[in-house]
């Protein structure tokens, strides 16, 4: 039962890396898009492709949360009390981020457009960066049991933790961008095709190169995680990412096929995060804990399954719906760069878009 759960947080977090992260994404590039004239186009499709399913993508946190703090607190305890500095980060941010993309569209000047967007953009750089923070600071044996028994900056802000923070910006800003090649071509908006396909190169060739990069680093500063990661059936998943993310990136550059290039794109990552899963096996706090040791009593493990179990039945449905009607276009917006309504009217404009207000 206890692999159960810790197989149920690797999946919410699997899940959490790839969707939230290409919410994450497209803040990395709303905050990179430029001005107001030149990035409004950017920035309007960002809009546009986030609005039917950010707030949804956020339960995939509460359901890690959940069964973290149940079915292993003392695990729980130890991770919250030592890495509470970039976890309240991550809260504080994820808090501001919500609410400056509510806000933004409701902007009366472009001037309040300007502080909500640089908000919403930069809380989407700050949370993915303390997350992996965090899990940098675990899976490299930072963590040690007990109430605030670690270094509160030391166990995360070290070269292992602050590669994991970064590849986390990485992996969003490429599963974004392919993303938003999909969202572009149904926006019929051929010039975004083309700069998100750009950006989707340049963000696969960063990230690759970075998780090769973090081969040398975590050989120097976290070497029972290298050695995990070069051996067995985590070697395999890491070639199995990597040779997803090649594919991805054919099918960007060659073709128009950007649905195919999403499913690769989160493949490429779901095999990285199962990578790091296998290499850190049995250890759920490596160097203090294994998973049956962090555990919780059966009872509370055989409660906790069956509730989680109930939970993935009544919400299922309801996410898969949503996606499917996103995805086919259904709850599609109609496009329009994100700073036209505070443009002069133009003479002839007679629905009364681009009003300066």
């Amino acid at each position: 039962m206890a692999e159960l759960c810790a197989g149920t947080i690797l999946l919410g977090l699997t899940a959490y890396v790839v969707l939230a992260g290409a919410d994450f994404g497209g803040g990395f590039w709303d905050l990179t898009a430029g001005g107001a004239e030149r990035g409004g186009p950017i920035r309007g499709l960002v809009q546009r492709s986030m609005s039917p399913v950010w707030e949804a993508n956020h339960v995939w946190l509460i359901l890690i949360l959940t069964v973290f703090w149940t079915g292993f607190p003392v695990a729980f305890g130890s991770v919250m009390s030592t890495l509470y500095v970039p976890l309240s980060a991550a809260a504080i941010g994820i808090i501001f981020r919500g609410a400056a993309f509510a806000f933004r569209g409701e902007a009366a000047t472009i001037a309040e457009a300007r502080v909500l967007g640089g908000l919403f953009s930069s809380s989407s750089v700050l949370v993915p960066f303390a997350l992996g923070a965090t899990v940098g600071a675990v899976a490299s044996g930072r963590v040690p049991v007990g109430n605030a028994a670690g270094d509160p900056v030391g166990a995360w802000l070290n070269p292992t933790g602050v590669l994991i923070g970064v590849l986390s910006v990485a992996i969003g800003a490429y599963l974004a961008a392919v993303f938003l090649c999909a969202d572009a071509v149904r926006a019929e908006q051929p010039q975004l095709v083309r700069a998100f396909r750009r950006r989707a190169v340049g963000a696969g060739i960063v990230t690759g190169g970075l998780a090769l990069a973090g081969l040398v680093v975590l050989r120097g500063d976290a070497r029972p995680l290298f050695d995990g990661l070069t051996h067995g059936w985590a070697l395999v998943l890491a070639v199995a990412s990597a040779a997803a993310g090649v594919a991805t990136l054919a099918i960007v550059v060659r073709t128009e096929r950007f649905g195919l290039a999403r499913l690769t794109a989160a493949a490429a990552v779901v095999c990285l995060v199962g990578a790091w899963a296998v290499a850190q096996q049995p250890a759920f706090l490596p160097g203090a804990l294994t998973i049956e040791q962090a555990a919780a009593g059966d009872a509370t493990l055989q409660a906790l399954l069956i509730s989680t179990a109930i939970a993935v039945v009544v919400l299922t449905p309801s996410l898969w719906l949503l996606f499917r009607l996103v995805l086919n276009g259904t709850l599609d917006q109609r496009y329009e760069p994100l700073d036209q309504r505070f443009r002069p009217l133009d003479a002839g404009d007679g629905d009364g878009q681009g009003r300066s207000r």
